[in-house]
């Protein structure tokens, strides 16, 4: 598939160009700049391969009642020179599954083309993301954010790693017993149990953020990584809750970066760097995403209990 990119046409190219991209989004820049940026990559490379040549101008001359002679031109107004390029990145459709913020990193899966509607179909099913969380004890910001103004200091060298492990803990018990709790089932019932093994409960209403799992992966006073799986998340919310930590530690917190690290079965190892955003590492990209969904049937339709 490499070298189809290479020694194709850029007319058989640009029709392969549908399915599903996964790139890494650099922090401090907006989705809508990197689908910008992605479609000017391709259809610049597109325009520098073998494109389609102008179409001849054939008009028929001579005197109608003697003989006529049709003859073949140059036609200028199909010329790039009049026209411009043959593709334009407008030409480019690119839509993101699920959205990241200005100040997050990480996976992010774009739909191409006719790639949109897997896009679509992959936000709608409410897929769960995992993220690494970088917080700072000792202050706290008027945004939550490490850009944002510092409204408090506390100190922090009373807090120690399993300080931190044990509240996490507890936080995620909470949410566990939470989800649950809107189904109106016991936790410790057979109900519950027999609702755990059909797979994460999902609720209802998008806009409910839902925490499945909350760890510390890395601790070096005052500062700390945290790993979270969820889903409905948004930014303001992962910051808020690196806030939160810090007020229940009896301190404060701000974050100071955000890390999609995995976006259901797509993760670090499948998302394409910014210097790899290239025609050639794009189309190579695609199959493998493409090779993803088809070994995972249940990727987009999952049978997944919803709360009601």
């Amino acid at each position: 598939m490499g070298m189809k990119v290479l020694t194709d046409s850029a007319e058989t190219v640009w029709k392969s160009l549908n399915g599903l991209l996964c790139v890494y989004k650099p922090a401090d820049v907006s989705c809508n700049n990197v689908c910008k940026t992605i479609a000017y990559k391709i259809t610049s490379e597109l325009n520098h391969m073998n494109c389609r040549q102008p179409i001849d101008y054939v008009s028929i001359e001579g005197d109608p009642s003697k003989h006529l002679t049709v003859i073949r031109r140059p036609n200028l107004a199909d010329h790039p020179l009049v026209v411009g390029e043959r593709y334009h990145p407008d030409d480019v459709r690119c839509t993101w599954s699920s959205f990241l913020g200005f100040n997050t990193s990480g996976v992010l899966l774009l739909g191409l083309q006719n790639g949109t509607k897997t896009a679509f179909y992959i936000r709608m099913s409410k897929l769960m993301r995992a993220y690494r969380i970088k917080g700072k004890l000792g202050r706290a910001t008027d945004n939550f954010y490490k850009d944002g103004k510092v409204v408090e200091k506390t100190t922090y060298k009373f807090i120690k790693r399993h300080h931190l492990d044990g509240l996490l803990a507890s936080m995620q018990s909470a949410h566990q017993k939470k989800m649950f709790e809107l189904c109106g089932v016991e936790l410790q019932s057979q109900t519950a149990y027999d609702l755990a093994i059909q797979g994460p409960i999902r609720p209802a209403d998008s806009k409910i953020p839902v925490i499945y799992g909350i760890k510390c992966v890395h601790f070096d006073s005052p500062d700390f990584i945290i790993e979270v799986h969820c889903i409905n998340e948004y930014e303001t919310y992962l910051k808020t809750l690196i806030h939160e930590i810090g007020i229940k530690l009896r301190s404060t917190a701000n974050c100071t970066g955000i890390q999609c690290i995995r976006h259901s079965y797509f993760d670090l190892d499948k998302a394409l760097l910014r210097k790899h955003w290239t025609l050639q590492s794009i189309v190579t990209n695609l199959e493998q995403c493409s090779n993803v969904i088809n070994e995972h049937q249940n990727l987009i339709r999952q049978d997944s209990v919803t709360l009601q």
